[in-house]
């Protein structure tokens, strides 16, 4: 639908919007900067990941990749590309939207 709005308005409809929501979202981690709530907010997800036994279970598949690679053949930056996609899929999907309502909940208060 996005796309055909951005070819019925022409390609510098589409930047324009691009530039809008890169704008809008620079807006919204400023001011959650500012106030502290992106603090509380990490901290509460730690707190979930930590309680749903996500970050054990993230744990045990990095431990997994080094038993299986083994230590000198990866690198640091090789085991996060490996497991990040692991990491941020098996997020539960009742913390992102515990999460996302707490960002709603602020934006409406702020405005």
């Amino acid at each position: 639908m996005e796309a055909l709005e951005a070819a019925a308005d022409g390609p510098g409809a589409a930047v324009d919007r691009q530039q809008r929501e890169q704008q809008i979202r620079s807006t919204i981690a400023a001011r959650l900067q500012e106030t502290g709530e992106r603090e509380r907010l990490e901290e509460l997800l730690r707190t979930k990941l930590v309680e749903c036994g996500w970050r054990d279970e993230l744990k045990a598949f990095c431990k997994e990749i080094i038993k299986t690679k083994g230590t000198e053949k990866i690198s640091v930056d090789d085991l996060i590309a490996e497991v990040t996609p692991r990491g941020r899929a098996t997020v539960p999907e009742s913390i992102k939207a515990e999460l996302l309502n707490r960002i709603r909940t602020f934006l409406q208060q702020s405005v």
